[in-house]
This record gives C-alpha cells, structure tokens and sequence, in this order.
C-alpha cells in the first residue's frame, strides 16, 4: 500500500472542484465563497483556498489537494504543493483563452517539486471542445506531458486519469 498527495491545480473554471468531489469516498473539504468580482457572470463561487478529497485505488490511498484557479489566491499553491508526489493540470476544453494559463501552471508547479504530472482536458464532452492535440498545442506545445480526455462529472473519466499518474509514479 502506497499514500500519495496529488495536485489538482488548473486555471479558473476549468473544473478542479468538481473533480475532486466525483471521485472523493469522503465528504469534499472545500473553500467555496461567492465570487464579488467580474467573473461572477461565469459561475457563483470560486475556491479561495482549497479543495480536499481522499480516494483508495486498489491499495493506495490518495489525497487530493485542489487548489484556486483565481491568480489572487495563488499564494496557496505553493503550500499546497508541499509534499506533492504529483500534479493534474486540469484545462477547460472548451476555453482556448485558459490554454496559456494551464502552460503557465505547469512551469509553476513543476518548479516547486519534480514530480511526474499529467495534463487533462476537461469538458471534452461538450460541442465544440477542443480536441486533445488543440490542447496539447495549446498548453504543452513541445509534446513532453501526457494530454488526456477528461470529464470531471463522470466519475470513470476521473479515476482513469488519477489512474495514468498512479502508474506514472510507479515508473
């Protein structure tokens, strides 16, 4: 049995809580506040801290550490990325304009710890996404980072992609 802190960090509004709270077998830790800024017309509330959820798959146990997408909070990530033992960048498919801000996010969080990380393309079930070689453009355009499918609110989808950095951190 192995325990691993994994990251779920990504640009705001690409799906990072709902992630967490489809695959967590515990109730979600989360930071939720109502957004008082201009983003409020994209969705009511925001993490301003973070999200926590926990999960066992097969023998390991993992802790998810959501993180706020919002740059005003961006204080947290590095204290969220103590003792990561890898990282999700999860990226909103259906929001090109983000892609530069999830490239940013991998620079960021693999400057605090080189640990294997995985970007997943979020929404991807939605019209009009981006398909996963859009993203990887997009977002890691050198090629180097796994770029997967992703649907936050499908929990098969969520446990495939915590699945890859698993087997991404036995390697």
């Amino acid at each position: 049995m192995a325990v691993f802190k994994i990251v779920v960090t990504g640009p705001f509004n690409s799906g990072k809580t709902e992630f967490i709270k489809t695959i967590s077998e515990i109730p979600v830790v989360s930071t939720e506040k109502r957004i008082t800024t201009e983003d409020r017309g994209i969705k009511g509330e925001t993490t301003v801290a973070m999200d926590y959820g926990r999960l066992t798959l097969g023998n390991d146990i993992v802790h998810l550490n959501g993180t706020p997408g919002q740059a005003r909070f961006d204080f947290m990530w590095e204290i969220l990325a103590k003792e990561m033992n890898a990282f999700i960048v999860l990226v909103d498919s259906t929001d090109p304009p983000s892609f530069p801000d999830a490239a940013e996010l991998v620079d960021v969080f693999s400057s605090y710890h080189d640990v294997p990380h995985i970007i997943a393309a979020n929404k991807t079930d939605i019209p009009g996404s981006a398909n996963l070689s859009q993203v990887m453009r997009g977002v890691n355009p050198d090629g180097t980072v796994t770029v997967m499918p992703c649907v936050a609110t499908q929990k098969s989808s969520v446990r495939q992609v915590l699945l890859q950095v698993v087997e991404l951190l036995r390697q």
